[in-house]
């Protein structure tokens, strides 16, 4: 029961050194072979190749996202294009609401917290970033921004994907 224990915490360290810090320096987004055919509740990450449209995020230091409700199609890749208009660091994560909460709350404890994944888009002041996902689901689900106090005050959005 221990060496399953060790074995399982050795596995769990080994695959978050991948990760990226928050900070204000831009980074390559490359992401594991794992990271890429992981399949969430709300999607894969999509091949840029098969992009069907791009939806462009506005996010200001008044805690919104324009738009805040988008609609795709069951099945549909799209390119979010994450720009931050503010002065402040922002980010773009999609998934479920209880996904974003539980993070949002690790957010608080560990302002610092490591992470990258196909799923987010951590933007500095004035710049851009991409997320390219596939919606193989129908359903309702979010988007936010997880940096400490953002989500809280109201940096939220809902993304309604329709059955084909």
């Amino acid at each position: 029961m221990k060496s399953l224990l060790l074995i399982a915490t050795l596995a769990m360290v080994t695959l978050s050194t991948g990760a990226i810090a928050h900070g204000e320096k831009p980074h390559a987004r490359k992401f594991s072979a794992l990271q890429l055919s992981e399949e969430h509740a709300f999607g894969k990450a999509g091949d840029p190749k098969k992009v069907s449209r791009t939806i462009t995020f506005n996010m200001s230091d008044n805690m919104r996202f324009d738009p805040s409700l988008i609609t795709v199609k069951q099945g549909e890749t799209i390119r979010f294009v994450a720009k931050n208009n503010g002065r402040i660091m922002h980010e773009l994560v999609i998934g479920t609401m209880k996904e974003l909460k539980a993070h949002a709350e690790q957010m608080k404890k560990f302002p610092g917290m490591e992470h990258d994944d196909p799923y987010m888009a951590h933007v500095a002041p004035g710049k851009t970033e991409e997320i390219i996902w596939q919606f193989t689901k129908a359903g309702d689900f979010d988007f936010a921004c997880l940096i400490a106090g953002h989500f809280e005050a109201g940096m939220v959005g809902k993304i309604k994907v329709a059955a084909r």
